[in-house]
């Protein structure tokens, strides 16, 4: 997986409202009710607040016929990036690699 370098990846969460709910035209309400999940899950998905877990990423695959992964990979994106980028940036820098001595 390519992460871009410059800005962090879109978080599922804006996937799932710019690309799924608006053109289906379904509210997060509508959303939790098909899924089985509260609307407060919703919400905090679409706001960027709470992950998309494995349990939610098979649940909206089948929703809209896609597959887990697809959710998956975003939320691994997301986080590998801020966990590069955020406050333990520098110590993760400090760390060197293991090398086999032959």
């Amino acid at each position: 997986m390519r992460l871009p370098t410059h800005r962090p990846p879109i978080h599922p969460g804006e996937i799932l409202r710019e690309e799924f709910m608006r053109p289906y035209r379904i509210t997060q309400k509508e959303l939790a009710e098909r899924i089985g999940v509260s609307r407060n899950h919703v919400s905090r998905i679409m706001n960027c607040r709470k992950n998309v877990d494995a349990d939610m990423a098979v649940r909206l695959a089948r929703l809209f016929g896609t597959s887990p992964e697809l959710w998956l990979n975003g939320q691994t994106a997301w986080d590998l990036w801020h966990t590069m980028h955020g406050e333990n940036a520098c110590e993760l820098e400090t760390i060197k690699p293991v090398h086999l001595s032959g």
